[in-house]
This record gives C-alpha cells, sequence and structure tokens, in this order.
C-alpha cells in the first residue's frame, strides 16, 4: 500500500514534470519519464525514512506506554507491508478464522527467525500484538522504539524476579483489554533451528488473565535473511492450530498446560524440525 501510493504520485509527478516541459510534444518523455519517476520516488522514499527517524526520536523508552499507540501501529504496518514487497516475503495460511475478534488472547508459537513477529503482525493486523521479546532488541534501530509504542514487554530470562514483573505486566495489559499479548515459550531462536521444548512461566499469562490461548506454528521462516542476501523470495507458512478456551485453563499446571501445547505443535511440525530432547 505504501509503496504503491508512493509509485502512483511519483509517477503523477514524472508526467507533471513531462507536460511542464513539453516533452510530449518529442520523443524526450522517453527519458525524462523514467528518470522523473526514478528521482520522485527515490526522493519520497528518503522523506519517507527521515521521517521514521524523527517518530523513533521522540520516543522515550524509559517512560512506560500505558496505552497502546494507534499512529505507530499504523506506521509499523505500512512498514511491514512495505518490507514484504521488498523482501518478496510469501505467506501462506490456514486457520486465522479460529482467531479471537472479540476479547484478548495469549498467542504463542514457535521461533526460528527475527522475521517471525513480522509476519505474526502482517497476518493479523486487527489482534494488535504486543510480543514478549528479549530485552537486547531495545537497543536495535527503529525496531526498539517502534517495539516501546506497540506495547511489547521486554524480559531478563536470567533474572527470575525481573521476569516476573514481565509476566505480571503482561497479565495487567490483558486485564485492562490494551493489546493481546504474543510470546515464543522456547525463549529464543536456537542455532539448530529446531522446536524445542518451552519454558511453562509464559502460560501463567493466560491463566491469571482468563484469556484464550491461540496456538500457531510458523514454518520455513528462517529462509527469509538469507533470501534478502540472494536475491530471492520467501515461502513461509502460519498456520493457527487451536484456540484453547480460557475455562480449559482453569485448575491446570503452566506445565501440563506447556506440554499439551508443545505436543500439538510438535505433531504439527514433523519429526523433522522437532529437536530431539
Amino acid at each position: 500500500m505504501l509503496l504503491s501510493l508512493i509509485a502512483a504520485v511519483s509517477l503523477l509527478s514524472g508526467l507533471g514534470i513531462c507536460c511542464g516541459c513539453g516533452a510530449f510534444s518529442t520523443l524526450q518523455w522517453l527519458w525524462l519519464l523514467p528518470v522523473s519517476f526514478a528521482g520522485v520516488f527515490l526522493g519520497l522514499v528518503v522523506l519517507g525514512f527521515l521521517f521514521l527517524l524523527y517518530l523513533c526520536k521522540r520516543v522515550d523508552q524509559d517512560v512506560p506506554q500505558e496505552a497502546d499507540s494507534r499512529f505507530y501501529r499504523v506506521v509499523a504496518d505500512l512498514i511491514i507491508q512495505a518490507a514484504f514487497v521488498v523482501l518478496r516475503i510469501h505467506v501462506k495460511t490456514s486457520g486465522l478464522e479460529k482467531v479471537p475478534t472479540k476479547g484478548r488472547f495469549l498467542l504463542i508459537s514457535n521461533h526460528t527467525d527475527n522475521s517471525d513477529p513480522i509476519i505474526l503482525l502482517k497476518c493479523l493486523p486487527k489482534s494488535q500484538l504486543a510480543f514478549i521479546s528479549k530485552r537486547e532488541n531495545k537497543t536495535m534501530f527503529v525496531i526498539g522504539p517502534m517495539m516501546h509504542k506497540l506495547q511489547c514487554q521486554l524480559i531478563n530470562r536470567e533474572n527470575d524476579r525481573e521476569a516476573l514483573k514481565t509476566i505480571l505486566t503482561c497479565i495487567q495489559i490483558l486485564k485492562e483489554d490494551r493489546a493481546s499479548i504474543a510470546a515464543f515459550p522456547e525463549g529464543g531462536i536456537d542455532d539448530d533451528l529446531l522446536f524445542h521444548h518451552f519454558r511453562p512461566g509464559v502460560f501463567k499469562i493466560a491463566q491469571k488473565a482468563q484469556v484464550p490461548i491461540v496456538v500457531c506454528t510458523l514454518k520455513n521462516t528462517q529462509t527469509v535473511v538469507k533470501n534478502i542476501y540472494r536475491l530471492k523470495p520467501s515461502y513461509t507458512e502460519l498456520k493457527v492450530l487451536d484456540v484453547i478456551p480460557a475455562e480449559e485453563l482453569k485448575g491446570v499446571s503452566t506445565v501440563d498446560i506447556a506440554n499439551r501445547c508443545y505436543e500439538m505443535m510438535a505433531a504439527d511440525l514433523g519429526p523433522g524440525l522437532v529437536a530431539q530432547e
């Protein structure tokens, strides 16, 4: 959408330049039109990037984000749409109709690539996903400030007390109907890129907030970054396997919930993608 708009404005500007110069009365337009189009297109892209830098510069990540920023979420959606076009990311989806359209939820998925969050955001734009992310992402260029405005929560997995604070904040976000929480229960991306057993603490979020769990799997996302350098398109898959109602989480240990979700996801991914632990 964003790139299409920029292209349309660039084309109209190029046509205007050619008309103003009388280029259409000669063959001059054959080179002036593409040059004008390219110049205006590049200029608009640069202006858009500078505007994005300005928006990120205004974000103070030390001030808690008390509400979801509709403006920054629209900006994030536009950036993601443009990234999908430029990087030629294709996603085959199934089961999206199972995702609740009313009320909040905890979404969980396997994790094999840094592109996983943008795929989930692209495919579930109306769910207002706020991710639980490692604290190192706070300093990432553009990504850190954008995550903060989308209420993403940083977690310190090396400090149980700090991790608990993050979990409590996520519970509060759900109870206050500010966003839905998305998490990767494996706790990170392993070098083998295989599916590993979960850290069960994240499931306490759904229990305490009394929200359902949306169970998803992602496949082939590990090719996205590699294919950027190879100038190849990436074909990935997002599947919503099931939604576990909040009622079924009552009186059940987080370990049992984690095992239930793990078995469901492992069965879908298949033995070739699951670590033998």
